[in-house]
């Protein structure tokens, strides 16, 4: 038998608001007990199971714990056994040094057979490690078929997806998800979810985070308002599968696949009560600030989403945004100025032209400027931002982001061998001439 019961709260796809809230959720009227008047065993025959996504005596406010209310408990399962990581790598991410050089890549393609996204998965570079607790990892994924008879949960980190080609709807234990490119989302540690492609195929990238999870950054002296807004991130409300017959278990340990069989859909929780969870947020809804009078703020003033260090003020992971804005500063050179930073620079382009290149990086392309790495405008850049007239300008149609971190990034065998290297990308620069006048 193979039967598949989809149930929501509401018709159609919807959605919990808020960052980090306390959410209750049921697919069934009454399947989350309630304080004192709580029965022996959970409503409907269910079995109550806690996912822990913070040690148990982690402060209140940094701690995170959801309560599932499901039909099998996970333990339910045969044995795993170690599977092909294909392209995936974690610490030490093949053992090559990290890399001084400025390196650019081009899109990759899409797959000729059938590949979900978790086959699809390429890794090209990291740092830290998952048992360590800190550090990242970043993916590129390329898929053209739907997870039909296999899920998956990541024990090493959460994923961060960032799309650039095609819709991805993330159907989890906790509800469904779907983001198209423009929007992000983000499945903590341990949660179990499979991926369907509404549009047949699909391309983007992953930031694997393995420290503290992902959470907004303090405004400081921005105050109040401004970035992301805790109200325009959306969680899932309960929704579940009751499915059986052959399927696939996957999941990511300590660097290396496991798949493991299991005869029913692991998506059976009717309701759950908590503060870990999928979310997911639009892009669009980014409050930017900018400057109005001269020089370029640090790209820190865009960031979306970020993961602390144990050193204040400097990140595990930052994830940054540039989207479309005012470009307003007067009598000063607008784009990012020529640059050399403590902190490793992951980029992506979702659309459009990133304002610092002329050409050369692309929609699903990439590009890494390691610690302490020099990097900036392209010689085309530098003279049209010297010289051209310094009126308001409304920077339209482009999305572009960075992972940074605090660590050096770890190039993969598959980033410095693959025919998507740029290798040719220093050469961006030196058209860049001496000007110097002593007079």
């Amino acid at each position: 038998m193979d039967k598949r019961v989809e149930q929501r709260t509401n018709t159609g796809l919807d959605y919990q608001t808020g960052f980090g809230n306390e959410f209750q959720t049921e697919a069934i009227p009454g399947a989350v007990p309630r304080g004192r008047n709580s029965p022996q065993k959970a409503p409907f025959g269910l079995y109550a199971e806690i996912i822990s996504g913070t040690a148990f005596t982690a402060p209140r406010a940094e701690n995170k714990r959801t309560w599932f209310y499901r039909q099998r408990p996970s333990v339910v399962h045969r044995p795993f056994t170690q599977a092909d990581n294909k392209l995936v790598r974690g610490a030490p991410f093949d053992g090559l040094p990290a890399n001084p050089n400025q390196m650019r890549w081009n899109p990759p393609k899409m797959p000729e057979r059938q590949t979900d996204i978790i086959d699809g998965l390429a890794t090209l570079c990291g740092a830290g490690d998952a048992n360590g607790g800190g550090g990242l990892a970043v993916h590129l994924y390329a898929a053209n078929a739907s997870m039909t008879d296999r899920y998956f949960y990541n024990a090493d980190g959460e994923f961060l997806f960032v799309p650039e080609t095609g819709r991805l709807s993330l159907l989890t234990e906790m509800g469904n998800l779907e983001i198209r490119p423009g929007e992000i989302a983000v499945v903590p540690r341990g949660i179990k979810y499979r991926v369907e492609l509404p549009d047949g195929e699909a391309r983007g990238y992953v930031a694997e985070n393995f420290g503290a999870a992902l959470t907004l950054p303090n405004l400081g002296p921005i105050g109040s308002n401004g970035l992301a807004n805790p109200r325009d991130f959306k969680a899932p409300v309960a929704a579940y599968e009751e499915r059986e017959g052959n399927f696939r278990l996957s999941c990511k340990f300590d660097g290396f696949l496991w798949d493991a069989e299991i005869g029913h859909s692991p998506l059976d929780v009717v309701g759950w009560h908590g503060n870990l969870t999928p979310y997911k947020y639009d892009l669009a809804d980014f409050m930017v600030i900018n400057t109005v009078s001269f020089d370029h703020c640090d790209p820190s003033i865009f960031t979306v989403l970020t993961s602390p260090s144990a050193v204040p003020g400097t990140a595990n992971l930052d994830f940054v945004i540039f989207p479309p804005r005012w470009m307003v500063g007067e009598n000063t050179y607008r784009p990012p100025w020529f640059h050399r930073n403590v902190m490793a620079e992951f980029m992506g382009l979702i659309t459009g032209a990133y304002d610092g290149r002329e050409e050369g990086f692309v929609p699903g392309g990439s590009s890494l400027h390691n610690r302490m790495s020099p990097h900036g405008n392209d010689a085309e850049v530098y003279a049209k931002a010297s010289t051209q007239k310094l009126e308001p300008v409304f920077l339209d149609g482009t999305m572009a982001f960075m992972f940074e971190t605090c660590f050096a990034y770890r190039p993969t065998n598959f980033a410095m061998e693959t025919p998507l290297l740029q290798k040719n990308y220093f050469e961006t620069w030196q058209g860049l001439k001496k000007e110097f006048k002593n007079s």
